[in-house]
This record gives C-alpha cells, structure tokens and sequence, in this order.
C-alpha cells in the first residue's frame, strides 16, 4: 500500500465533559445507532474485552452502506483504533483511530483521524470517499459533544421499553406482515400512506404517512435492516418525530414450543428543545417520557395485533 495512495483526515471537538464519558460512549458502539445520526445499525459479533468484531450500517452521502470492523479498545489511554475488515464497497481499506484527552476539569478533546485507500486511486471516488468521511466524521463528533455535555441527565433522556404479543400462528406469516410493510397502507387502518424501496437485499428506505392517537397525520423516515433468517426487522428513523432526537427499534418473531413471541423494542433520546412547544409550557421531563411511552407503545401494540390477526386468520382459513 504505498502511502502516496492513502489518504488520511483528522477531526477534532472540544467538549465539556468528563473524558471518562466521552471514552464510554465510544466504546459502547451498539448504542451508536442511538447517538450518531450516520448509524443505523450495529451489530458485536465478537468481543473479549478489548477487541471486539462489528458488523455496521450506516449512511454515506445518503446511500445506506455496510462493512465489517475489528477494534482495539485501551480504556487507560481512552484510545480505540478500529479498521474495516471487510471494507465498504467504495474503499479498498479504511481505519483510524479514536483519541480522548482530558483538558483539565470537566473538559475534554476528542479527535477522530481516518485513513483509507481507494481502488486505483481514482479521482472522484476518493472525492466522494472524502465528502462521506468529511460528513459523518462532523456529524458524529457533533453528536457526541451534545450527548457527552447532557452526562448528568443523559439517563433521564434516553427510554428503552418495549412490548410483545402472543401468536397461534407461524413465525413466518408474522414476520412476513412485518416485512411487507409497503401493504400496510391496505392492512392497518391508521396507515395512509407507505413509500418503500429495498436499496439491497433486507435494506429497506420508507417513507410513512400514519395517524396518532391525536388523529393527526405524522410522517416518519425509517432506513430497516432485515434478518429473515433471525426473525429480526431493526430500524432507525431518520425523521423522528417531535420530542424525540432520536428512535431506532426492533421487531422480533421468536418461535417456541407452543407458539410465536412477537415483541416491538423501542430505543429513545429525548429532545429537551421540544417539551414545551409540544406539551405546554411548564411541562418537563418526566411528562415527555409518559407521551412518547404512551405514543410509541400505542402504535407499537396496534401493529403487534395486526400481525398477530394476520398470522391467526391465515391458520383458520388454512
């Protein structure tokens, strides 16, 4: 690899917080789909404690993209190198390196340095190789400054929950429900409108139009992964909706014995500008969390029954 070939860049953020809590939130990568707003999904295929293997998607000048990275994690020098082993389509190689240094006090540095080769050195693919590394590489550091700065409310911000429903039917019709959700507009009654295209095998783009509890009409975009052979549909919502920043989730269709486990996972961050131009002024916390609980397991379970009445009503007619 000769090195006029490898190109390199180097971001760098100061924050005030901790290093310690920028350091966690770069090591605890399974969240990052949560926390940076290029993820959409990751998933650890192997860890020891200090190295891990990850698959990730993620997006790049608005094309959904995937590779394989192993990582080095030294939390004494708060320090992670990663490289991509099996790299993305549009580069031959692609690595860097995470660096955290406390600044005195609550105030940290953070730089995130990239290197990477691109086939045959060609012009415009490194420039789009570039604009991609430039993109991301901002808007991840950026991201991480808001989380990083919110770390003595970050646990009142960010909800996990979910729901599941039992089905008397195959895991397959269910997960079928699940993944054909361009029919949703014909199958669930506050579904108006869908617009849903599959980028690459089990990467789906959708554009959704679905009525609230308020009536209401609200539009979402979701970038979904699919894993037919796992039961798992997860998903990221490039559009959240008010009060939330951030939303990704899953859906899984789990078999057993005597049945199907049908569950609807929800990952939140709040977004603290919005409480009060949603809810009313004086509204805080802990009334955003009951609305966006309230809202999203409610849409949530409504989907659940229909797929549970889609998988059922195929068996008694069968």
């Amino acid at each position: 690899m000769s090195d006029t070939r490898v190109h390199r860049t180097s971001h760098r953020v100061q924050v005030a917080a901790p290093a310690g809590v920028l350091y966690g939130l770069i090591a605890d990568t399974v969240r990052w789909p949560l926390f940076f707003p290029p993820s959409i999904h990751v998933e650890q295929l192997e860890f020891d404690g200090t190295h891990e293997r990850l698959r990730i998607w993620a997006t790049a000048n608005g094309r959904v993209t995937s590779w394989t990275s192993v990582r080095s994690l030294d939390p004494e020098l708060r320090r992670v190198d990663f490289r991509q082993q099996v790299p993305a389509s549009s580069v031959e190689s692609m690595g860097g390196t995470w660096i955290v240094e406390a600044r005195g006090g609550d105030r940290s540095q953070l730089t995130l340095q990239h290197d990477f080769v691109v086939p045959g050195d060609a012009a415009d693919q490194v420039a789009w190789v570039q604009r991609a590394t430039d993109t991301n590489s901002r808007a991840q550091l950026d991201s991480l400054k808001d989380m990083a700065e919110k770390w003595t409310r970050l646990d009142d911000l960010v909800l996990l929950f979910e729901d599941s429903v039992r089905v008397n039917g195959p895991a397959e019709l269910v997960y079928d429900f699940l993944y054909r959700a361009g029919d949703w507009p014909e199958l669930a009654p506050h579904v108006r409108r869908v617009e849903l295209t599959e980028q690459a095998p089990g990467v789906q783009m959708m554009s959704m139009d679905a009525s609230g509890a308020d009536g209401a009409l609200h539009t979402t975009e979701s970038v979904r992964i699919c894993f037919p052979h796992a039961g798992r549909i997860v998903y990221k919502q490039t559009a959240p909706p008010a009060l939330m920043a951030a939303h990704t989730g899953e859906w899984s269709v789990e078999p057993d014995a005597t049945g199907v486990t049908v569950t609807a996972q929800h990952q939140v961050v709040l977004n603290e500008a919005d409480i009060e131009r949603v809810l009313g002024e004086g509204v805080g916390l802990a009334a955003a969390r009951r609305r966006v609980r309230e809202d999203l397991g409610r849409a949530g379970t409504l989907m659940l029954a229909l797929a549970k009445q889609h998988a059922e009503s195929a068996v008694r007619v069968l």
